[in-house]
């Protein structure tokens, strides 16, 4: 009868070994296809970052062109400006007296429209370099981000892996301690 019931107790404790086993290989599982999910959320978001980055290489460049054309024709702006002038004033200087006043009060308004344009292209250039400083500062922001959020994701598994080691060893000090009684 004692060997009956030592027989029972142990084969409630091998069922209950075999259990704790299923259940540390289900938590082993859970654990690697959590780390997968992040590792994959991660490799997500390094992508999206790549993705980001190229946009705003291509937005910066294509900024680059236009202001490039913008200041190709703005000299030839210019250039013609300038050209016509001085073919005016060569016509003009045969004119008469009067119409040399009128064509100095002319060239004035040229130069001060040729001074305005070019303010206007230091402006706009101004303006183009704080557009890119400000594209840089988020994209570095983006990337301290990005790192940080791998360093919280690195930091949360370890804990977790951290956190079964201890169920584990806590549940293996309880089998020892059924098997000691």
């Amino acid at each position: 009868m004692q060997i009956d019931a030592a027989a029972d107790e142990l084969q409630l404790a091998l069922s209950e070994v075999r259990h704790l086993k299923d259940t540390a290989r289900a938590l082993r599982d859970a654990l690697e296809q959590a780390q997968f999910d992040k590792e994959r959320s991660v490799q997500s978001a390094i992508a999206e970052v790549h993705v980001e980055v190229a946009q705003l290489k291509a937005t910066a460049a294509a900024l680059r062109d236009e202001l490039e054309q913008a200041r190709i024709d703005r000299e030839k702006a210019v250039q013609a400006s300038v050209a016509a002038s001085n073919n005016e004033i060569t016509q003009l200087k045969a004119a008469a007296s009067a119409l040399r006043d009128a064509l100095e009060q002319e060239r004035i308004q040229r130069e001060t429209a040729v001074q305005q344009a070019v303010a206007t292209a230091q402006n706009e250039i101004g303006q183009l370099r704080a557009t890119v400083a400000s594209l840089r500062e988020a994209l570095e922001l983006a990337n301290a981000g990005t790192e940080q959020a791998v360093q919280a994701a690195l930091a949360g598994a370890h804990e977790e892996i951290r956190q079964l080691h201890e169920a584990v060893s806590a549940l293996r000090a309880s089998i020892d301690q059924t098997r000691a009684h």
